[in-house]
């Protein structure tokens, strides 16, 4: 009995002590797990979150942006720090917002201008690249995958996108990936927006040309300063949106294109040409009876006006564009001296206006051509194997109304690294192409050409201009049966002080008197109108 007494005292001490030691384990392990807990919370990162990237801005001639125009709101919210039902309130996208938050993680999402910030919300204005109704869209070109693809944005892709302009917040967060509020948040607004390059895009010219062509099928607008060589404005048309490319691709009128640098049968405008080499060599006074046609070696050129227009000098030729008499007119002309002044006036020669963007030299046909006497004909009313692009045309143009004086076109002033100041710009070029009295004598022709021509639709109610129509013949027929032609005009004005050139083209589009010049004479009318 006392034995057994014994046994039960040292079952009970032994279940003493082993309890005993069970709350002392059990109490160091929690001291250890709470000891992991502070070291872990004593171990801190930082946490990055990107609200979007800005880019370079390419500027028109006035330093007005051509992208980068608009503005959207990108929020970065910590969901620990806000409420969730107030702060969805300024989301653009609700669903979007709700997932994202519901992830427990900060996060960044579209929001609407009014957001206001926090402690735990931070809002940044981040550059729209471009607009619904992108101005410029053959010039400015696109990208794609964060690359410039065509045009500016593809010549100048490093300059545009070398910064790479990250907008983001960055936190302090605990070894939990728990943000520290209170502890600071570190804000990065990029200003890369603000680099760019300056492009002598008049944004004001542009938008008028683009509206005054949104007719045009197919074809292209070139607006230029005649004493600098800028282009003020350049469009082609059909337009199309970067947002839509394979809507553009599946197009069958190739609206991708630049309608600008590709080259086209040149017709009438040419007779300029023709005329101005005749001057040069003294044959101003050249008098020619039109009958109608007029045989070459045995092969019959047709004017256009089938009566003929009987007999006139060289002003009344270029106003009435009649083909026989330059055709005459040719046959006094030297070959080698004329061939040579077309390539002087730089038919024949690419214009390039920066990488990616250059205009096609065209087919200016060689000496050996033109001593075949049909070439030299057709030579000599712009048909035949010559061709030349909208760009080529306008810089005759700027020639013509700038005392002789032709500029090298450009496109590109510089690049800006404040939106502010122009680095690397150069002054304009400009090469003696034709004599100061010749080149009046053939303004006072194509101001003839318009003024004295009752039927001419180029004429304006708010300036003066002076202007010459083609319509080339292209060898091709629609189903009708009827040739289809390229229609042109090109002009300067004021006509008695001129500031602007102007070119039109309308591919297949017929008549030069009827589809190209009621745009050119509604283009110097708002020019006139708006911008005097």
């Amino acid at each position: 009995m006392v034995q057994k007494r014994a046994e039960r005292g040292i079952i009970i001490l032994v279940g003493v002590f082993f309890l005993f030691f069970v709350v002392i384990a059990c109490n160091y392990y929690k001291l250890a797990v709470q000891q992991q807990y502070v070291r872990a919370a004593e171990q801190r990162s930082e946490l990055d979150v990107t609200a979007g990237v800005s880019q370079g801005t390419i500027y028109d001639c006035n330093m007005k942006p051509l992208v980068n125009a608009g503005v959207k709101y990108q929020a970065v919210a910590v969901p620990s720090a806000v409420d969730r039902e107030e702060t969805a309130k300024y989301a653009v996208d609700k669903d979007d917002f709700y997932e994202k938050f519901d992830s427990g993680v900060p996060f960044s999402f579209e929001c609407r201008k009014e957001t206001p910030e926090s402690e735990g919300l931070t809002v940044f204005e981040i550059p729209e690249r471009y607009s619904e109704n992108q101005l410029a869209q053959h010039v400015v070109g696109y990208i794609s995958e964060d690359s410039g693809v065509s045009g500016i944005e593809y010549a100048y892709d490093r300059i545009l996108r070398g910064d790479y302009g990250e907008n983001k917040v960055t936190y302090s967060i605990d070894g939990f990936g728990r943000v520290l509020i209170g502890d600071g948040k570190v804000i990065v607004r990029s200003d890369a927006a603000k680099g760019g390059v300056v492009t002598t895009i008049d944004s004001d010219i542009q938008r008028i040309c683009e509206e005054c062509g949104s007719d045009i099928e197919k074809g292209a607008i070139v607006a230029a300063d005649i004493k600098t060589g800028d282009i003020l404005a350049m469009a082609s048309f059909p337009d199309y949106s970067s947002d839509s490319l394979e809507k553009a691709l599946a197009d069958e009128r190739s609206p991708l294109i630049n309608r600008a640098l590709y080259s086209y049968g040149v017709g009438s405008i040419f007779k300029l040409v023709t005329a101005c080499e005749a001057i040069n060599e003294e044959l101003d006074g050249y008098i020619y009876d039109c009958e109608g046609s007029i045989s070459v070696d045995g092969q019959n050129f047709n004017c256009h006006k089938y009566d003929g227009h009987e007999l006139q000098n060289m002003t009344q030729a270029i106003t009435r564009s009649c083909n026989t008499y330059f055709i005459s007119l040719s046959r006094s002309l030297d070959v080698n001296s004329f061939r040579g002044l077309a390539y002087s006036l730089g038919f024949g020669r690419e214009i390039q206006l920066c990488a990616g963007i250059t205009g096609s030299a065209g087919v200016l046909p060689t000496v050996s051509d033109l001593m075949i006497p049909a070439e030299l004909a057709n030579f000599s009313f712009g048909q035949g194997k010559l061709t030349a692009t909208p760009l080529q045309i306008t810089q005759l143009t700027c020639a013509i109304a700038n005392y002789g004086e032709m500029p090298s076109l450009r496109l590109i002033k510089g690049v800006t690294l404040d939106g502010e100041e122009i680095a690397n710009e150069k002054n304009p070029q400009l090469t003696r192409v034709i004599e100061a009295e010749t080149s009046y004598d053939l303004r006072q022709m194509m101001i003839s050409a318009i003024r004295d021509n009752d039927e001419s639709n180029a004429r304006t109610k708010y300036t003066s201009v002076g202007a010459k129509t083609s319509t080339a013949q292209t060898g091709r027929y629609d189903e009708n049966g009827e040739e289809l032609c390229h229609a042109w005009i090109t002009g300067f004005f004021p006509a008695y002080a001129p500031k602007y050139a102007v070119t039109v083209l309308v591919e297949d589009g017929g008549y030069g008197n009827d589809a190209a010049a009621p745009v050119f004479s509604e283009i110097a009318d708002r020019i006139a109108l708006e911008l005097s």
